[in-house]
Parts: C-alpha cells; structure tokens; sequence
C-alpha cells in the first residue's frame, strides 16, 4: 500500500461479519451491521504533547482491533476498502 497516515491517525480494514447468526438463520447483506473489529493496516508515528515531544502509537500492523460503530473515514486505496481513524477511537486490541 502506498499510504503512510500522519500523526495519531491509524488505518484499519474491516473484517467481515458472519452470513449467519448462530441459529443457522442467513441475514442479507442489506440487513447486516458494519462490523466493529478490523485488522490494523498501517499506523503513523504518533501524536505530540504539549512539549513539542513524541507519543508513539501503542498499535502495530496485524493488530486486531474493536472500534466504535461510527468511528473512522471510510476511503477506497488499491481497490481496498479501508477505514481512516484516529488511535484514540480504537476500544481495544483483541489477543
């Protein structure tokens, strides 16, 4: 990918939800949720404090991620659709 985000910002691809629910019933795509969980694509270097001084960013690429319902900038790169979203929307790292 030829995309580098800037500051505290973090780049996330969805990861696709089940077709269906765990009674065996199949939910069409116009009724699906987005997901909330994605795998981490790219990070920037990190914020800054008052100070002038770093912050590094605590994710990694590969991470897998929770983030919120309406979090990030969806955008189209490579043909991949991708989600722009600052480290602070991310809930959690999933292990």
């Amino acid at each position: 990918m030829k995309f580098r985000p800037l500051h505290d910002r973090v780049v996330v691809k969805r990861l696709e939800s089940d077709e269906k629910t765990k009674g065996g019933i199949i939910i069409p795509d116009n009724a699906k949720e987005k997901p909330q969980e994605g795998e981490v694509v790219s990070v920037g270097p990190g914020g800054r404090d008052e100070a002038g001084k770093l912050i590094p960013i605590d994710l990694k690429a590969g991470n897998r991620v929770l983030f919120g319902k309406w979090s990030g900038t969806e955008v189209k790169i490579d043909g991949q659709e991708l989600l722009i979203m600052k480290e602070s929307d991310i809930m959690g790292v999933l292990g």
